[in-house]
């Protein structure tokens, strides 16, 4: 399979976001700043919607699995410094070691529930075919839409100068279940504004999955949208400037609890 670009109208967009869960509005973390000084400090926010619809997150502190960041000098846990819960609060993230950190973070699974025509939409509308196909196969299409779902989530932060060292930092899976890696460090100077990203599945390049890019200042309605290809690659063109989040949804059919389905939304953001 190889890569292909969707376009579509922003009145179709609209339509489908108001038919669609809150489950599957985008989440991620979003640094006030993308770059600081080693020892300097930033405010971080969970975020999720799109538009207008856009706000913070207020997610309980007992959902988060994890909350770290990688660097070259190793792993550090931060759950501690998020505050959550919290529209009026900010995570004050401070990074001491000079390099490009990668933040990651995870949620547990929280069960949802939806009629089956809002269920059918939402799963057309993110190239669900796990879903749609084992639906099909049982005749359930038309019966509620049973799942539980999780957050994965990941930021660039850039500290000090650039190093080469950065660029094994950033194309290095970080191990979350459904993840975005990038091929190529965007931060890098020699960077020209073509970066592959490959989709993660489980630790496996995962096919036929709808990788969607998100420019943040205008996110309404993500500009770009490239089904992955048989080594799980999506090639998107990143101008040099302003913020950008990538996003990625994937699910597959389960037989525990009341729950038919196990989908993991995930997300990848940077800034210039």
């Amino acid at each position: 399979m190889t890569a292909h670009k969707l376009f579509y109208r922003p009145l179709c967009v609209a339509m489908l976001f108001i038919a669609l869960p809150a489950s599957a509005h985008d989440f991620w973390l979003q640094p006030q700043n993308y770059r600081v000084a080693p020892g300097g400090t930033t405010a971080m926010s969970l975020q999720v919607g799109h538009g207008k619809d856009r706000q913070k997150s207020l997610m309980e502190r007992d959902r988060v699995v994890r909350f770290d960041s990688i660097s070259h000098a190793g792993k550090l846990d931060r759950k501690g410094e998020l505050r959550m819960g919290d529209a009026n609060a900010n995570s004050v993230l401070t990074f001491k070691t000079p390099g490009l950190h990668v933040l990651s973070f995870e949620t547990n699974g929280t069960y949802s529930e939806l009629p089956a025509i809002r269920f059918n939409d939402y799963l057309k509308a993110e190239g669900l075919t796990p879903a749609i196909t084992q639906r099909a196969n049982t005749k359930a299409t038309d019966k509620p839409g049973r799942e539980t779902y999780s957050r994965r989530a990941k930021a660039l932060v850039q500290v000090g100068a650039y190093k080469p060292a950065d660029d094994a930092v950033v194309t290095k899976p970080v191990g979350l279940t459904l993840e975005i890696v990038p091929q190529a460090n965007p931060y890098a100077p020699g960077f020209k504004g073509k970066l592959p990203v490959r989709i993660l599945y489980m630790g496996k390049p995962l096919a036929g999955a709808t990788v969607m890019l998100n420019n943040l200042d205008f996110d309404s309605r993500p500009l770009e949208k490239i089904l992955s290809d048989g080594q799980g690659l999506a090639v998107f063109d990143l101008p040099k400037t302003g913020t950008w989040q990538f996003n990625v949804i994937w699910t597959r059919p389960v037989s525990q609890g009341k729950a038919d389905f196990d989908t993991v939304f995930s997300s990848l953001t940077l800034g210039y």
